[in-house]
């Protein structure tokens, strides 16, 4: 008898597990990170503020919804860089103590990576936010 290739009878059967406690039990232990990431870190709380004032900054100026699009998109990947930064550094700190080329590697390259979003969500914001402004300014200077 010819096998199919797709088949796939010899590997174990396991159901989905369809109950709600567990995806409620996720989604708790997701917010628990968050709820950690925003009381503990300073950089992730000064990330929350600016994104918070480019969000304000939005409404006032009455961005397009592309606008909108490049800049929630900007501020979450920001955020989520400054959460595997963060992650990151813990376990660093979890595996050793001790001063390593490794750890020291493992722990600058994450807030290297954090720096380059943040870098590019200035670029971004001044994209969106200086044809607004722009004009503003000049016309409250008297140019």
């Amino acid at each position: 008898m010819e096998r199919d290739a797709d088949s796939q009878s010899d590997l174990p059967r396991r159901g989905v597990n369809r109950r709600l406690g567990p995806l409620v039990a996720a989604f708790r232990y997701a917010f628990a990170g968050l709820g950690y990431l925003l009381r503990t870190q300073r950089n992730a709380q000064i990330h929350c503020l600016v994104g918070a004032c480019a969000v304000a900054l939005g409404v006032v100026l009455g961005i397009e919804r592309w606008e909108w699009l490049a800049l929630v998109l900007t501020i979450t990947l920001v955020l989520a860089a400054e959460g595997v930064n963060t992650a990151i550094e813990a376990t660093v700190d979890l595996v050793t103590s001790a001063r390593h080329p490794l750890a020291k590697i493992a722990k600058d390259v994450a807030a290297g990576t954090v720096l380059i979003c943040a870098i590019g969500s200035v670029v971004v914001g001044c994209i969106i936010f200086l044809p607004y402004l722009l004009p503003l300014l000049f016309r409250l200077s008297g140019f």
